[in-house]
């Protein structure tokens, strides 16, 4: 697992989104983008995460950045987490955690002795 560092080229990738278009990271050539992971939809953590950027929508879009959250749940439920949390940007299904990989945020990881393959912040 090697985790891309700031300045690095951010993969190509195609995913569905929460209403199951497929979105393309060259959809936005030329443009910020906030391309963000979070494990899991509708727990609390990645609620609050998800509700900050919300909440701060205004203040990203005005520098003129797109925000695309990425998690390996199915569009389904992020459809559900997305209207529940009147979320205001676009939520991506990465089932199998193939983009998760190439952005090096997958991989083992030792919890309570055991082997997990899951996301690892590092």
């Amino acid at each position: 697992m090697n985790p891309l560092k700031a300045g690095d080229i951010a993969p190509k990738f195609s995913l569905p989104d929460q209403d199951g278009e497929e979105v393309n990271l060259t959809d936005f050539q030329g443009q910020r983008v906030l391309v963000y992971f979070y494990p899991k939809a509708m727990t609390p953590g990645c609620t609050v995460q998800a509700c900050g950027l919300r909440d701060n929508m205004d203040d990203l879009k005005k520098a003129g950045v797109e925000v695309l959250g990425i998690s390996t749940d199915k569009p389904e439920k992020l459809s559900r987490f997305a209207e529940k949390e009147l979320l205001n940007f676009t939520l991506l299904s990465d089932e199998n955690h193939q983009v998760c990989e190439q952005f090096g945020i997958w991989g083992e990881k030792i919890v309570y002795g055991e082997n997990l393959r899951r996301y690892s912040p590092y």
